[in-house]
């Protein structure tokens, strides 16, 4: 649902790319991020994948209770005695991001429009996990079809990453309502399968979006991408898609179809039965990431996401340090900035 709007000027990619706009964007998001994350920056990240690693280390000699699976039979033959790898675990991350840039995502009544919050979150993503040797890419869902932007290492790729987000060209919103190019809904299980073919090494998989479409087709590719890989869905919301406000006759439009609608906010009936579906579509969607075995974050326009953020990474870190299953789910405290 969004209002009707107007859309920015066309240019190519490297021009928008070079405007100064998104170079001040880029520095502000930069800096609100290093600073506001301080002290989670530290560390690497050994032994992502559940288990002691993947890598193959030296040979030592079988002892009671080791992985059997891991018999190193070339050096058992030699020497007669039964020999196992050691695994190292792995040091590097290799993170990609599906990022959903569609038209939905250009809508926000709070402090800002859901897709900045969408490139704000991959920024917080990418500053958490830059460091030696690892790689971000980002796989990006926009109205002019998917992107690959390929996977690069340090802050310098990263920095180039999200410029190219911010130069993603906006969806016309002002095109009449049966515009051909309008009429096509984004479809997220297509854009899953995006993250898992080619087969990629074993990392970080970060999923973007505000999982608005009823349809939930993606929950079986996604539950076939957390078996290669850890799985972070961030669902990004608005308020006014939880509720509407009473402001009598309100004229929406699906950014995604075209399609018109006026909607009698006056009525009370209209707005508790808008609020119950938008309530049921939310936990089909927490339920959905839950079966799939994604862990759950859910950022919205009129909290602070950045505290949201550091307290899904603490929960998390905590819950890994005490030797539990993470918590799948971190809701936001709610509270309007």
């Amino acid at each position: 649902m969004s209002a009707v709007g107007s859309s920015p000027g066309s240019g190519t990619g490297k021009q928008l790319a070079a405007d100064p706009a998104i170079e001040r964007t880029l520095r502000r998001l930069e800096l609100t991020v290093t600073r506001r994350l301080d002290g989670l920056l530290l560390g690497d990240h050994l032994g992502l994948v559940p288990g002691s690693g993947t890598e193959k280390a030296e040979s030592r000699t079988y002892h009671v209770g080791d992985d059997v699976r891991r018999m190193d039979w070339a050096v058992t033959a030699r020497t007669t005695i039964p020999h196992v790898h050691d695994l190292i675990a792995d040091r590097e991350l290799e993170t990609w991001a599906l990022v959903d840039l569609t038209a939905s995502l250009e809508f926000g009544t709070a402090a800002c429009e859901k897709r900045d919050l969408a490139i704000a979150a991959v920024a917080a993503v990418g500053y958490l996990t830059a460091r030696s040797g690892n790689r971000l890419g980002a796989y990006v869902l926009s109205g002019s079809g998917p992107r690959v932007l390929p996977a690069r290492t340090g802050r310098d790729g990263l920095r180039a990453l999200l410029r190219t987000l911010l130069a993603t060209p906006r969806t016309a919103l002002d095109r009449p309502a049966r515009s051909p190019d309008l009429c096509a809904t984004t479809d997220l299980a297509v854009a899953v399968n995006g993250l898992r073919h080619p087969p990629r090494r074993r990392g970080l998989a970060v999923v973007i979006s505000d999982f608005l479409s009823t349809d939930v087709s993606w929950e079986r590719p996604l539950r076939a991408l957390a078996g290669r890989h850890q799985v972070l869905a961030i669902e990004i919301i608005d308020p006014r898609e939880l509720e509407l406000p009473q402001v009598g006759l309100l004229t929406v439009m699906d950014p995604e179809t075209g399609a018109m609608l006026d909607v009698p906010t006056s009525s009370r009936r209209l707005r508790e039965s808008y609020a119950r579906a938008a309530a049921t579509h939310r936990r089909e969607v927490a339920a959905a990431l839950r079966r799939a075995g994604a862990a759950h974050l859910v950022l919205r326009t009129d909290t602070d996401w950045l505290a949201d953020i550091v307290r899904f990474v603490l929960t998390t870190r905590r819950s890994r340090g005490a030797g539990r299953r993470p918590r799948v789910t971190s809701q936001p405290a709610g509270t309007p900035r």
